[in-house]
């Protein structure tokens, strides 16, 4: 059964039809082109596919598309402005936080939400805002130092 579903993605307004059992990660990545928000565990696990959801974190994989209509979405394509990095992309690239890249955008927005309802959290608080997102490559300590330097500066 198809539904159209009305959203905002990265403050662009779409009307999509879609499937009930299609998820908010096949809507953004098959029907919009937006690939920041990585097709990885697709249960939940890993947090690859994080986007923001009317500002909360969510795995994209586990929302089913018509729970998207009416919410706010935001993935990383959103978080540069004019060219200019966000923050967190400038600090995830000063402190080489960045390896394969397969979950930095995950991070990214889960960092965000963070940083959005705590300005400047706890290293602890950082840590557990970024525990539903996997990383094989950095060992966490330079996302973690990343979030950190941008806390203290905003």
């Amino acid at each position: 059964m198809l539904h159209d579903i009305t959203f905002t993605v990265n403050g662009d307004r779409y009307v999509v039809a879609v499937r009930s059992h299609h998820t908010l990660l096949q809507v953004l990545r098959e029907d919009l082109g937006i690939t920041s928000p990585k097709r990885g565990c697709e249960n939940g696990e890993c947090g690859a596919c994080t986007v923001l959801m009317d500002g909360l974190p969510v795995n994209s994989c586990m929302v089913l598309a018509p729970e998207a209509d009416g919410a706010v979405i935001e993935t990383a394509e959103g978080l540069s402005k004019d060219g200019i990095l966000h923050p967190l992309q400038q600090a995830f690239i000063d402190h080489n936080a960045v390896q394969c890249g397969f979950c930095t955008p995950g991070m990214l927005m889960s960092s965000k939400a963070l940083l959005d309802r705590t300005p400047h959290p706890s290293e602890d608080e950082i840590r557990y805002a970024l525990v539903g997102n996997l990383c094989r490559c950095t060992g966490y300590v330079r996302i973690v130092e990343a979030v950190m330097d941008v806390a203290e500066r905003e």
